[in-house]
């Protein structure tokens, strides 16, 4: 990936020195995956001690079920699956920037960081849908330190192939 990194510099904490890159690259896979479906282009990783623990990408469409972002999928998981202390280890790589709902339940999750490729401005631009009224890190800047863009060209790339602008006019 070829935009420049957000993260950079020495590291200050363990999850300073995760492959970012690496993570960010299988979120967006996951993004692809999600629009080859049938569904839109979003995915995301929940990664602690440098390995994916769980993966997760939209559903919307092919679960008939408005919930079924990635985001708040993983967000629910870790909560049942993980005690606090390792979600406070834990980073979401996301190809997007959580929507509120979304944010909403990573707050509850608490995980350490949120890391996205493409921000909810630039998504509102592909979709012809409004920006939210509140970013991500309104809801979770206290809690989950929120970082982005991370990989941005990939990023947008994954949501120019999707064709945002061809599905707006058959809707």
């Amino acid at each position: 990936m070829t935009d420049a990194d957000p993260l950079a510099g020495p590291p200050e904490s363990p999850i300073d020195a995760f492959d970012h890159d690496r993570h960010m690259r299988r979120a967006l896979e996951l993004a692809r995956e999600a629009a080859d479906r049938g569904d839109e282009p979003f995915g995301s990783v929940l990664v602690r001690d440098d390995e994916v623990v769980a993966e997760a990408s939209n559903r919307v469409h092919t679960d008939d079920d408005l919930r079924r972002h990635p985001e708040l999928d993983l967000a629910s998981l870790a909560v049942r699956r993980d005690d606090p202390d390792e979600r406070a280890r834990t980073v979401m790589y996301t190809s997007t920037e959580p929507c509120p709902m979304c944010a909403g339940g990573l707050r509850r999750a608490g995980l350490a960081r949120i890391v996205y490729a493409v921000g909810s401005d630039e998504v509102a631009a592909f979709t012809g849908r409004p920006v939210p009224d509140v970013r991500s890190a309104e809801i979770l800047g206290d809690q989950t330190e929120v970082i982005g863009p991370l990989a941005n060209g990939a990023g947008r790339a994954v949501h120019e192939e999707y064709g945002w602008d061809d599905r707006r006019t058959r809707e």
